[in-house]
């Protein structure tokens, strides 16, 4: 009977519990929170991980997009939630990194706040110009028409704190070039105004931009990859044109709430893992322009802070305000 009772109590103790869950996990329905709207690239990863999740784990995984705030609400959302692995989220760099550079007054912290399971996908940015408004077809070319054009040059992005403004703004510290910036509420519009000569100029993500390339509506520069890309091989790499040490990728990562436990991390990160490596998965974010990474998490974590180092540097160098 006394041996029962003590039975009993253990298992009221949280470690306990906390071991009974990781054995059990996943007993019910996980939700991945995505923090912004559906359709955006991490929507449309967090959707093919939470498919390749569920079949290789047998239980219902789904994709939730909570978007506000460049990402704020749905990490806030993530981080007030149990650490037991039903509540993760899978979001992009700005809000695993830029926002921290960019916003002193952020209402997140990404670093002691979250749990870093792994980083999913990267993906190169294409600096590409309106061919009818710009003459220049090379990197060298666009740098001298841009220093004779007065600084009247104007390009677009998805938004402020996005990859691609920070990608032109340390494009513009490097070459020592003026550009004005024109945000927007997302990539599509920006494309848009820059087909229509709005606007002359656009770092965009590989695969959202290369249908463009193909239908000669944009003239590309140069790509931000380390190597060309086999989507757009015509295109030189920013090092090949002549601007070294500068690569950048807009990635995604996977996590969940801080202090979930070392075990459960390590079967959230096998799975997702596992969801990445689906050959008509990988194939997919393939021909959407998007490099599987699937790191661990302490890659993930180490990775995350360097990448708030250099975009700090960046925006202070810079000046950028998130206003």
């Amino acid at each position: 009977m006394r041996r029962r009772h003590l039975i009993g109590a253990a298992a009221l103790l949280p470690g306990i519990r906390i071991a009974r869950a990781e054995e059990e996990w996943p007993s019910r329905t996980v939700t991945i929170l995505v923090p912004f709207a559906p359709g955006s690239s991490s929507d449309i990863i967090g959707r093919a991980l939470a498919q390749g999740m569920q079949q290789s784990l047998g239980k219902p995984v789904v994709a939730e997009n909570r978007p506000g705030a460049t990402g704020e609400v749905g990490a806030r959302a993530v981080i007030r939630s149990a650490p037991d692995g039903y509540t993760l989220m899978h979001a992009p760099i700005s809000t695993w990194a830029i926002n921290v550079a960019l916003r002193p007054n952020l209402a997140y912290d990404p670093v002691t706040q979250l749990t870093r399971i792994t980083q999913t996908v990267r993906t190169p940015n294409v600096l590409v110009v309106h061919p009818g408004q710009v003459p220049a077809k090379t990197l060298p070319e666009l740098v001298a028409w841009l220093k004779g054009n007065g600084g009247r040059a104007s390009y677009s992005t998805s938004g402020i704190g996005s990859s691609d403004h920070l990608t032109m703004e340390m494009f513009k510290q490097a070459t020592g070039t003026e550009v004005a910036h024109v945000p927007y509420a997302g990539g599509g519009p920006a494309t848009t105004d820059l087909i229509a000569g709005t606007v002359q100029m656009s770092f965009q993500n590989l695969g959202s931009i290369a249908p463009q390339i193909r239908d000669g509506r944009v003239r590309p520069i140069i790509i931000t990859s380390e190597a060309r890309s086999p989507l757009l091989p015509e295109v030189p790499t920013a090092g090949e044109a002549g601007l070294r040490d500068f690569v950048v990728y807009s990635w995604q990562g996977f996590g969940g709430p801080a202090a979930m436990p070392a075990p459960l991390v390590a079967k959230v990160h096998a799975a997702a893992i596992a969801a990445l490596r689906v050959p008509q998965t990988a194939s997919r974010l393939a021909d959407l322009g998007f490099e599987v990474v699937g790191n661990s998490p302490e890659e993930f974590a180490a990775f995350q802070q360097a990448e708030i180092a250099r975009w700090k540097r960046v925006v202070t160098q810079g000046g950028i305000t998130a206003e």
